[in-house]
This record gives structure tokens, sequence and C-alpha cells, in this order.
């Protein structure tokens, strides 16, 4: 079936539905229907919001379905939600934290993992826009500190430091490259899904200071997207992996 035609091919001027008539028993009803406000959406505009809910909201699947990338997947979800009137004015009036970056120093030349991340959310203007590995948007805030990184996604204090980065990057190399992620939210350190040989095990043990027995908190669904981000590794299902890139600079040292 057609979609609706809402602008007169003439003049332009909005069209109004006069009849409505029941394919069953003939029923016709006439009056002056109003389209709906999604009927008046453009065969682009509709198509975009087709794949957006087929994708059930994640902007990922959106830009990987129609090509494009996210700056112009976020402005179109922009422009469709000001036509269909879901524009939050309060949304758009809040500008965002101005963060201060002139604690912030980074070695560009540095092949550390904590150092290249620091360096590149700098050039950024201390504030990157990423997505785990489900697609879910997840904002990566630089501390005025220069020493630790915040996210709407790990909501703890203190905020996490960027040597993080490194002892991830550690364990990969002590496994060949690669690491299982593990599960933090139903094991305890030295589990099976939470030993030392996982990424959350490490994180855990290695920089939180945990003991065997104690629970932890698991981070890796946003530092292993952090990495993809900086091209350290791959953020693959259930595990982590070193990407040839860095791992030529490593044995180059550069």
């Amino acid at each position: 079936m057609k979609r609706l035609i809402t602008a007169c091919p003439s003049c332009r001027e909005t069209m109004k539905i006069a009849a409505m008539k029941c394919p069953g028993c003939g029923l016709e009803l006439r009056s002056d229907f109003e389209p709906s406000v999604f009927d008046r959406l453009g065969d682009e505009e509709y198509d975009f919001l087709m794949s957006f809910l087929k994708n059930r909201g994640s902007l990922k699947g959106l830009q990987d379905e129609l090509g494009i990338s996210y700056p112009l997947a976020k402005k179109k979800l922009d422009a469709l939600l000001g036509k269909l009137g879901l524009e939050s004015s309060e949304d758009n009036a809040r500008e965002p934290e101005q963060i201060d970056l002139s604690g912030i120093t980074a070695d560009k030349t540095s092949v550390k993992a904590s150092e290249i991340i620091k360096a590149r959310l700098k050039e950024a203007g201390g504030r990157v826009l990423i997505h785990t590995a489900r697609g879910l948007p997840c904002e990566i805030t630089a501390c005025a500190d220069g020493r630790s990184f915040a996210s709407d996604k790990l909501p703890i204090k203190p905020p996490y430091r960027y040597e993080v980065f490194d002892i991830i990057v550690q364990l990969l190399l002590a496994n060949g490259g690669r690491a299982r992620k593990g599960n933090g939210r139903n094991s305890r350190l030295g589990d099976p899904d939470c030993d030392e040989t996982t990424v959350v095990g490490a994180v855990a043990a290695r920089y939180a200071g945990k003991k065997y027995g104690d629970s932890v908190y698991d981070p890796v669904f946003v530092l292993a997207a952090v990495l993809e981000w900086a091209g350290i590794a791959t953020n693959e299902r259930g595990e982590i992996v070193l990407t040839a890139s860095y791992r030529g600079k490593l044995s180059c040292g550069i």
C-alpha cells in the first residue's frame, strides 16, 4: 500500500483526508481528517525512522545499515525528532560543560596505551562519544587532574586513571595478544570467569587492589570500547584483541 500524499502536487498546501472506507462492509466516513505527523514525513525521513526502529534505537546498527557516519546519523535523528515535535528545548539549551585541559599533558610519541588515549582525548577537546560492543552510546570525559577520566556509564568515585589501560595491554601481551573479558557482575575475584587471566580479574587485582574472594566492579564494557576507539584493541564478543597496527608500534618502539 502506498503512503499518503500529504502535500498538494500543485501548490504544496497540506492535503486533508476527505473520506475513509471500510474494505469489509463498504462503510464510508466523510470529513476533513488531518494526516498524522508520521504521514507528513518525507520518504527519506520515513526510511530513516524505520531503520532506527528496526535497529531498536541503536545508532551504531543504523550507521552500519545506511552506511553513514555517527555525526550524520545523530544530525538526522535530531532533525527527525524536531519534525515530530519530540525535541526537548531543555536539552537544546543546555551547553556542554567546558573542560579544563590546562593540566593535561600527554606524550604523543609514547606507545603506552595510557598516553595514547590521554593524547587523543585531549585532541578531541576532552570529551568524546563512543559506543560499547552492544552499540550503546558512551561519553568519555577527561578529568582536569590529567591522570583520570570519567564516563556516564561508570558512575564511580574516584574515576579510573589512564594507567588501567596499561594493565589491560600487559595482560593481552602476556596471553598472545588477546584475553577474555570475564564477568565481574556474577563472580568474585578468583572465580573461573573473574580470575587474573580475564580482563575484569586483572583490573580488579592489579588496579583496584582486590583480594581473592572479594566482589568486584566490572568496567570492562567501557574500557574495551575506549581501547577500540583509540585503535589499540578490537572489542570483540567475549574478548579483547590487540590490533595489528598497535602491535606493530610496540615492536618498532614508536
